[in-house]
């Protein structure tokens, strides 16, 4: 499985997606962190009390290396929880990345130590530790529905799920799609227009 989620993190989020049917997306405004950061790994799920980060230090025990812990809870709201020493704790134990459906803070700490982490939002309002929430069970963050296992895609551009069963076939189509856009680019590149090569000038002035 780490070969495929090295190769589906070097396709990158938006090839995936296509490649996946557009299928998965978390639709979601997320600050990326780590600039440059490409990831993909398997999701460890964390669903959260309202306000509450009780259970991402309850997590930590559980994350195993190349793991995506994807942290939720029941609404996104601007509360941080993840800062410094919980992502300290997930780099120790081999997190591949954070991906918080909420926010984080120690902005330049996170940067600094490197793991990578994706967030809602920069915000320093500190959550309770008092609501016993779940662990690796199905959460949801930007309109999509993520199993624990599921194969978590992020870079620049965002985020997108994969279901742990597709992998391989998502994998081989992404593959495919790189191999023709680089054909499609090297006839860009030589003067061509996509008006034409995807047959867009039919579409705006008639055949």
């Amino acid at each position: 499985m780490s070969g495929v989620c090295g190769e589906l993190a070097r396709l990158g989020v938006a090839t995936v997606y296509e490649a996946s049917g557009k299928r998965g997306l978390i639709d979601a405004p997320l600050v990326q962190v780590v600039p440059g950061s490409k990831v993909a790994g398997p999701a460890r799920t964390v669903l959260c009390g309202q306000d509450d980060n009780l259970m991402v230090h309850a997590a930590m025990e559980r994350v195993q290396p190349g793991d995506v812990l994807v942290i939720t809870m029941p609404e996104p709201a601007p509360v941080a929880l993840v800062g410094e020493l919980l992502a300290v704790q997930a780099r120790a134990r081999g997190a591949a990345a954070i991906l918080v459906d909420a926010a984080v803070r120690d902005l330049e700490e996170l940067w600094e130590l490197g793991l990578p982490v994706w967030a809602r939002w920069v915000r320093v309002r500190g959550a309770k530790k008092e609501e016993v929430g779940r662990l690796d069970e199905v959460v949801e963050v930007g309109g999509a529905r993520i199993s624990p296992g599921d194969i978590v895609v992020l870079d620049a551009d965002g985020a997108v799920a994969v279901e742990a069963g597709r992998a391989g076939e998502v994998l081989e189509a992404a593959l495919k799609r790189e191999e023709r856009e680089q054909g499609l680019r090297k006839r860009l590149e030589a003067g061509e227009l996509s008006y034409d090569l995807h047959g867009l000038r039919e579409v705006v002035e008639g055949g």
